[in-house]
Parts: C-alpha cells; structure tokens; sequence
C-alpha cells in the first residue's frame, strides 16, 4: 500500500471513529488534502462553510490566497499537505474550543506521525496554541520554533498570520507575503540540519 493510500485509509477510519462533538453539526469531515510525502504540513484551524460542503480544506477565499502563496514560491497543493486541528466544520463559523480540539487530536496527530513532515506551517493562532500553549501569533510570526513532542517526529514549526486575516487586513497581508517567502529558506535549512 502506498503512503498516499495508507493517509487515505486513515482519513477513512478517523472519520468513522473521531469523537468530536462537531460531527454532529457538519455535513461531513474535512481531513485534509496534497501529499502524504509533503516536507511541509500546513495547518489551519477549521473547515468553513464551503470547506464543510466539498469536504475539502481552504477552497474559500482564504484557500485561493493561499494558493497564490504557495505559487509565489513555485509549490502547489500537491506539494504540501494542508488540513486543520478540527476537521468539522464549527457552526456559524465560531472559533473551536478546547474540548472540541482535544477530541480532534489523535486525528491528527495521526496525520503528522504518517506524513513526517519536515516543517510544521501554523496558519494563525488557534494552530499555534495548540502545539505552543504561550506563544502570541503578532510575536512569533515569520519565525522557525523548535520543540519537541511525544509521538511526533517534527522538531520544527513556522508560524503565519490566518490567510483569512489577510483578506480583511493590509498590513497583514503584506506580513503574510513576507513571511511566506521565508518557507523556502527554512525548509532548506531544515532538510540541511537533518541530514
């Protein structure tokens, strides 16, 4: 079985056997979506509404910019792997709460032990807080964290401002841009230290 089919399989079976109340409330689960090979894991926060209706991760207008982004420093969505720490959709587009992220957990820690990722991409603060409990986006933004955690291989994390939050925001957006085209050198560096 190949490691795209084994992430499928999982996907399958962690959508059968999540036990996050969201489910009851969503259409469907969004698990995620590019390459179960992918150095680099993108994390978000939650499926919107469209998200919620193809089952697929950022396809709104936050996905579009992020797709722009990857361009921007010539990847795609087959390059990287891109899902969330819930993967239902919240309803009326609130924030997950803890208890809801704590049940997502063994999902995607699933994800990330499969994948092995070389770099970790929070994609705004409902990501980091959860890997990085203290840590403030608007400080830590654009910068490589290091830490290491039970069960998961990756040592290395990046943290970017939510594209959502680019959309409504300029100064974000130009922040966002800048950060993004630092992914490259850090993914580099990383690939350097490990081997």
């Amino acid at each position: 079985m190949t490691k795209q089919a084994q992430l499928e399989k999982l996907n399958k079976e962690c959508a059968v056997i999540c036990p996050c109340s969201l489910r009851d409330t969503a259409t469907q689960a969004v698990p995620g979506e590019g390459s179960a090979s992918a150095d680099i894991l993108f994390i978000g926060e939650a499926p919107g509404k469209k998200e919620d209706l193809e089952g697929r991760p950022f396809i709104g207008a936050a996905g579009k910019f992020l797709n722009k982004m990857l361009e921007s420093i010539k990847m795609s969505r087959e390059d990287v792997y891109i899902t969330n720490i819930v993967k239902y959709r919240p309803p009326d587009n609130r924030d997950p709460i803890p208890k809801e992220i704590e049940e997502s957990w063994p999902w995607l820690e699933a994800q990330i032990e499969l994948i092995q990722p070389k770099l970790i991409v929070f994609l705004g603060r409902h990501a980091l807080n959860r890997f990085f409990t203290n840590e403030q986006i608007s400080k830590v933004h654009g910068k490589l964290l290091k830490k290491k955690f039970k069960n998961i291989k990756t040592e290395n994390f990046f943290a970017l401002y939510h594209p959502a939050a680019a959309l409504y925001n300029g100064g974000i957006r130009e922040t966002l841009l800048e950060d993004f085209k630092k992914l490259l050198n850090v993914i580099k560096m990383v690939k350097k230290n490990a081997s």
